[in-house]
């Protein structure tokens, strides 16, 4: 009989915010997934270009999945807690009370999501500076960072909001805050999304140019002057209040926090991958690319010297991976265009009973339905006259253009289930023609290469649609 005393088990908890839900994992010292559990989040879409979220409606989500996924736990085995969430901008009062970034006055709505594209004119003049601090964002700032944000905010919510405001989070942030009751910021989320550099800082010239000079009087205490790497322990640990919402050991400590596609691109960049017989396998880290995919999609590399891309952001130094440089690129819409061109076609309702009565996912079933009528062809084959450009909501990268609209080409009369499947279809095929396909190692996806011809052909296609809509719209501009 071993007399040996068994080692207690240690736990950490992950909270992750997506765009449309939160998840929390329980997760053991091997790395082992314990437990874990979901909750829906709201969206506001109160006008065009506009998404907003409740940072007291996520908070709650947050406690709510915790709570499930430590139920049953012994709480002194748990050790610590992490979050990552999108980078949507928190806005909150001098007493952390949320503020609205609306005009319609609604405080509880004092998130604007990253997707929120309402300041397209305060970007457009932020790039027209040309200020150096673009070098490191690919020479031309997106909408979905926090500058453009905030000069909105300033100038169309200048007496209810601006003047108002005591702090702007970006989401990971907040969290931490509100875990810890301390207002340091991310690395992550300040060299990413608001132009902080980690050698440098804040650059005042910059927020001066812009007309954000505010932010510079007050020594940046508004948006971060204490700045953390990821991971790093953020203040005391967990408060006695926060420990309570969350049903976790009070003082036990919290991670500096990380943006979602962040948190997801450091797991599969320094995946484990041997025995997979993969060409990365004797590689160094440098040598991969992570796709994290969601609402929207990121590509994600690392290099250990800054490499300068235009239409790319980066290179941030130290924001994922420390001591390396990150670059990254992606598409504004990639899941959320699925779910719109699925869910806007007339026959989702038919799709919809079909699926629940084969007791499927309405994607699983539309896949299968794609195999019924493929034939004797390749199911990617049944597109060959069906494309399209899936530029809905602009283009992030690498062209930088949120003028840019989504295109479809080859629309018939018929509304059919087969109709929606060919189109489902097609957005996938025009989602994929834009970015590279990596997998999670565990199941690994080898290309087809006798189909190769075929999707060069498809390519060729894709790239005409752009090329065709600037002609139409150089065409429209000259009326």
């Amino acid at each position: 009989m071993d007399s040996k005393k068994q080692t207690p088990v240690k736990y950490y908890v992950g909270i992750d915010v997506g765009s449309a839900s939160v998840r929390a994992a329980l997760v053991d010292g091997f790395g082992t997934v314990v437990a874990h559990a979901d909750q829906p989040i709201q969206i506001w879409e109160p006008q065009p270009d506009h998404y907003e979220q409740s940072s007291a409606d996520i908070w709650a989500a947050c406690c709510s999945v915790t709570k499930k996924v430590v139920c049953g736990v012994d709480a002194s085995q748990i050790r610590g807690v992490g979050f990552d969430a999108t980078c949507s901008l928190v806005v909150v009062d001098k007493q952390f009370q949320p503020l609205a970034v609306n005009c319609e006055g609604q405080n509880y709505r004092n998130v604007i999501m990253w997707m929120d594209h309402r300041a397209v004119s305060q970007v457009e003049r932020i790039n027209a500076t040309q200020h150096r601090v673009l070098s490191y964002v690919g020479g031309v700032m997106s909408v979905e960072m926090q500058p453009p944000k905030l000069l909105w905010l300033k100038e169309n919510l200048q007496e209810s909001c601006w003047e108002n405001a005591g702090y702007f989070f970006d989401l990971p942030d907040f969290l931490s805050w509100k875990a810890t009751g301390v207002t340091a910021r991310s690395l992550c989320t300040v060299v990413c999304k608001w132009t902080y550099t980690s050698d440098g800082g804040w650059d005042d010239s910059f927020w001066k140019m812009i007309g954000l000079e505010d932010l510079v009087k007050d020594k940046y205490e508004k948006i971060g002057n204490h700045v953390l790497s990821p991971g790093e322990s953020v203040g005391k640990g967990l408060t006695p209040e926060a420990a309570k919402d969350l049903g976790l050991p009070e003082g036990i400590a919290v991670a500096a926090s990380l943006i979602d596609a962040h948190a997801g691109g450091l797991g599969v960049i320094g995946a484990d991958v041997k025995g997979h017989n993969l060409p990365c396998e004797n590689q160094p880290i440098t040598a991969r690319v992570a796709m994290i995919c969601g609402t929207s999609s990121c590509h994600m590399g690392v290099s250990e010297t800054p490499i300068f891309v235009p239409g790319v952001w980066g290179p941030y130094f130290s924001a994922m991976v420390p001591g390396l440089w990150l670059n990254e690129g992606g598409q504004s819409a990639t899941g959320k265009l699925i779910d719109h061109v699925v869910q806007g076609h007339v026959a989702f309702p038919e799709l919809q009973s079909k699926a629940a009565a084969s007791a499927h996912s309405i994607y699983t079933y539309l896949n299968s339905h794609l195999d019924l009528i493929k034939k004797s062809l390749p199911v990617g084959f049944l597109t060959v006259d069906l494309h399209v450009w899936p530029d809905f909501h602009g283009n992030r990268s690498p062209l930088t253009d949120l003028t840019l609209k989504g295109m479809v080409v080859g629309l018939t009369l018929s509304r059919g289930l087969d109709e929606l499947a060919l189109i489902y279809l097609a957005t996938i095929q025009a989602i994929a023609e834009a970015m590279a396909k990596m997998g999670k190692i565990g199941r690994v996806v080898q290309p087809n290469h006798q189909h190769k011809r075929f999707y060069d052909k498809k390519y060729e296609v894709f790239l005409k649609l752009v090329e065709h809509q600037r002609e139409y719209r150089s065409i429209m501009n000259s009326f």
